[in-house]
């Protein structure tokens, strides 16, 4: 156990608007005296920090050169043992593929008490915005959140129990980072979901600049490549994103 005098928080920064950011974050940031910061983090939620806040960017982007977790971790602890009031602050919510799981683990393993503030995930926030809804109680009956990018030699997602269990029990799915690996999940995912199933992907969710296209599972990947959607994206399929249709927007073609 270490007798660290500093104190240690981990901050969703939600999707990116910062005036998406809850009370309890905006004041945590604020009261920091190093902030720990994401490649997502936008620059007009990290300007909230104090003048004298020390900023450290430890940026993590698949397919991009990136600060090793275990790296980020030392420096938290760290930082925590020298008596600095630390906020890890992450894209989303920490605890929705945000690794803030393993970043709590670690610290209280050494002994360090963490607190955890939650922040809006962009799976939710880029459908809100497309005036859709992840649950309807026509159209859904619950929402899965996924990760499209496994972690290296662990097992891939099965996504043939998957789309068979969002058809059997009206499951909206919600996948994140999968933008790369989109070709693989439609040809698996229609083993037990229509082709024609809604899907919509979100780029740059509550963004100005945020993009989206409203299409089909078995349209998915092409309209992927077709308009050049790329990564920070969200996938959402089911149901459910045919009220991004009803509330005006075109289907089929990209929106900015």
């Amino acid at each position: 156990m270490t007798n660290a005098s500093g104190t240690c928080t981990l901050v969703g920064a939600g999707p990116g608007d910062p005036e998406l950011l809850t009370l309890k974050a905006l004041k945590a940031i604020q009261s920091a005296t190093v902030l720990f910061v994401d490649d997502l983090v936008s620059d007009a939620i990290v300007a909230y920090a104090a003048p004298t806040t020390r900023v450290v960017y430890v940026g993590k982007r698949g397919g991009c050169k990136s600060t090793p977790q275990a790296f980020i971790e030392k420096l938290m602890l760290q930082a925590v043992q020298e008596g600095e009031h630390v906020v890890r602050l992450k894209g989303g919510d920490p605890f929705i593929f945000g690794r803030g799981g393993e970043e709590v683990e670690h610290l209280r393993a050494a002994g360090v008490k963490v607190q955890v503030i939650n922040g809006i995930t962009a799976g939710l926030a880029g459908i809100t915005a497309l005036d859709a809804p992840l649950t309807h109680r026509d159209h859904a009956h619950g929402v899965i959140f996924l990760t499209g990018h496994s972690k290296p030699g662990r097992d891939s997602t099965d996504w043939h129990q998957i789309a068979q269990t969002a058809r059997d029990a009206k499951l909206t799915l919600v996948i994140y980072m999968g933008v790369s690996g989109a070709e693989r999940i439609q040809a698996d995912l229609m083993h037990g979901l229509p082709a024609s199933t809604p899907a919509v992907i979100i780029q740059n969710a509550s963004l100005p600049q945020q993009r989206h296209a409203v299409t089909t599972l078995g349209d998915l990947h092409a309209t992927i490549a077709r308009e050049g959607l790329a990564s920070p994206s969200v996938m959402v399929i089911g149901d459910v994103v045919r009220g991004v249709a009803a509330m005006g927007q075109e289907p089929l073609r990209l929106q900015a």
